[in-house]
C-alpha cells in the first residue's frame, strides 16, 4: 500500500476540509493523509462537523449489561489477556443455570441489551447458545440479544454442520436480534498474521457480517488499533468496512478498540498515547461517512477518557455495563470493576457539553435527558 502526497500540506489539507464541508466522500488516500498529517485540533473540527451534521449534540447511551459465558478458547492470539485452556488456573465456563442466575441478578436494573461474547469453546455448538438466548429471553422477555462475535459464530455454525446463513437464521429463530463487531481485530493480512494467525481470515470475518445483514441481523464494526500496526494498516481496515456498509447498510457504529498490553504476548510494545486514541477518533468519524455512530468504549477507555472523546467525533459511549465484563480488565485497564449508574452516565456527557440520550440497541430514542 504506498501512498504518495503532493508537497503542499496546507493545501492538500484545506482540499479534505472542503470535501467534508460539503459531505462529500474523503478517498484512501486522504484518510491516511489525516493520520500522519493533520494537526489534532484540525481533526477535531472536522469530526466534530460531521458528528453533529449526523447527531446534532446527541450523545448516546444504553442500559446494558454483559455475559461472557467462558474464557476457554481453541484460539491463542498474542493480544489477548483472557483466554484460558480447560483445566488452566483462572478459566470458567459458566452452564446455563448459571446463566440464568447472571440474568437474574441484572433484572431488577431494567436492561434493553445483553451483550454476550467469550471464548471460542471446543464443546459447544450453535444450538447450546440457542438455548442460552430462549433461557435469557425466558426471564427478559423484551431483552435485545447482540451476541457472538463472527469468531464464535463460524466455529459454532460448523460444528453444528450447518451452512452460514443456515446458521445465522437458527440463531435469528432462537431470539439473536444483532451481532457485536469483535474479532475484526486487524484485516491487513500481514499484520494478522503476526497477532492472530490462528482465527479467521478479514474475508470470513466479513462475509459473517455480510450475511448477517442479509438475514436481517444488524452488527457493529471494530478495529483492534496501537499494536503492531501502522496508518495504512488502519485506513485498510475502515475503508473495508465502508465498502461493505455501502453494500448492505447493516453497521449501526463503529468501535475502534485500543490495544492493551498487560498479561499477554505483546507486552513488550506498550501503548499508544491518549492523543492518538484521540487521533484514531477522529479519522475514523471523517473517512466513515456511512456508518451512523462511532463508539467510545468507556471501560476500555476509562471515564474520562471517554468523555473527552466526545469533542472527536463520539457521538457514543455504551452503557450501564453493570460490572459484567472482564475482558479489559484483565489486560491493565484502570477501572477493574466497571459500572455506571444511569445517573453516571447522563452527568458524564452533560458535563462535556453533549445532550445525554438513552437508546436501544438499533439506537430508536428510549428518553433524552
Amino acid at each position: 500500500m504506498n501512498f504518495i502526497f503532493n508537497s503542499n500540506i496546507s493545501d492538500q489539507l484545506k482540499a479534505i476540509a472542503e470535501k467534508v464541508a460539503l459531505g462529500k466522500r474523503i478517498s484512501e488516500v486522504e484518510g491516511l493523509f489525516l493520520f500522519e498529517k493533520a494537526d489534532l485540533g484540525y481533526l477535531a473540527v472536522l469530526a466534530n462537523h460531521v458528528r453533529e451534521r449526523l447527531h446534532g449534540k446527541k450523545t448516546f447511551f444504553n442500559r446494558n449489561f454483559h455475559i461472557e459465558p467462558t474464557n476457554i478458547c481453541i484460539y491463542n492470539c498474542k493480544f489477548c489477556s483472557y483466554v484460558r485452556k480447560i483445566g488452566q488456573e483462572g478459566a470458567w465456563e459458566y452452564n446455563l443455570d448459571q446463566i440464568e442466575d447472571l440474568v437474574h441478578k441484572h433484572k431488577s436494573a431494567q436492561p434493553t441489551e445483553v451483550h454476550i461474547v467469550g471464548g471460542v469453546h471446543p464443546k459447544r455448538d450453535l444450538h447450546y447458545y440457542g438455548e442460552m438466548i430462549q433461557r435469557i429471553k425466558a426471564i427478559l422477555p423484551e431483552i435485545h440479544v447482540k451476541g457472538f462475535t463472527a469468531v464464535e459464530l463460524e466455529f459454532m455454525i460448523k460444528k453444528a454442520r450447518l451452512s452460514l446463513r443456515e446458521g445465522l437464521l437458527k440463531l435469528k429463530e432462537y431470539g439473536l436480534d444483532s451481532i457485536p463487531g469483535g474479532g475484526a481485530e486487524i484485516f491487513a493480512p500481514e499484520i494478522r498474521v503476526q497477532v492472530c494467525d490462528e482465527k479467521s481470515t478479514a474475508e470470513k470475518w466479513l462475509e459473517i457480517h455480510e450475511t448477517a445483514h442479509s438475514v436481517g441481523l444488524p452488527s457493529n464494526a471494530t478495529i483492534l488499533y496501537g499494536h503492531i500496526e501502522n496508518y495504512a494498516h488502519r485506513i485498510d481496515h475502515i475503508a473495508r468496512l465502508r465498502q461493505l456498509q455501502d453494500k448492505t447498510g447493516g453497521f449501526n457504529t463503529f468501535i475502534p478498540l485500543k490495544y492493551r498490553n498487560q498479561n499477554n504476548s505483546l507486552s513488550e510494545i506498550g501503548e499508544v498515547s491518549l492523543l492518538e486514541d484521540l487521533r484514531n477518533f477522529a479519522v475514523s468519524r471523517i473517512f466513515l461517512d456511512n456508518i451512523p455512530h462511532l463508539k467510545a468504549y468507556w471501560p476500555m477507555l476509562g471515564k474520562e477518557k471517554a468523555q473527552l472523546s466526545l469533542s472527536f467525533g463520539v457521538d457514543d459511549i455504551d452503557g450501564t455495563i453493570d460490572d459484567s465484563t472482564k475482558i479489559y480488565s484483565m489486560a491493565g485497564v484502570e477501572d477493574l470493576k466497571p459500572q455506571m449508574t444511569t445517573n453516571q452516565l447522563v452527568e458524564l456527557i452533560k458535563s462535556a457539553g453533549f445532550e445525554a440520550v438513552e437508546r436501544d440497541t438499533l439506537y430508536n430514542v428510549i428518553k433524552i435527558y
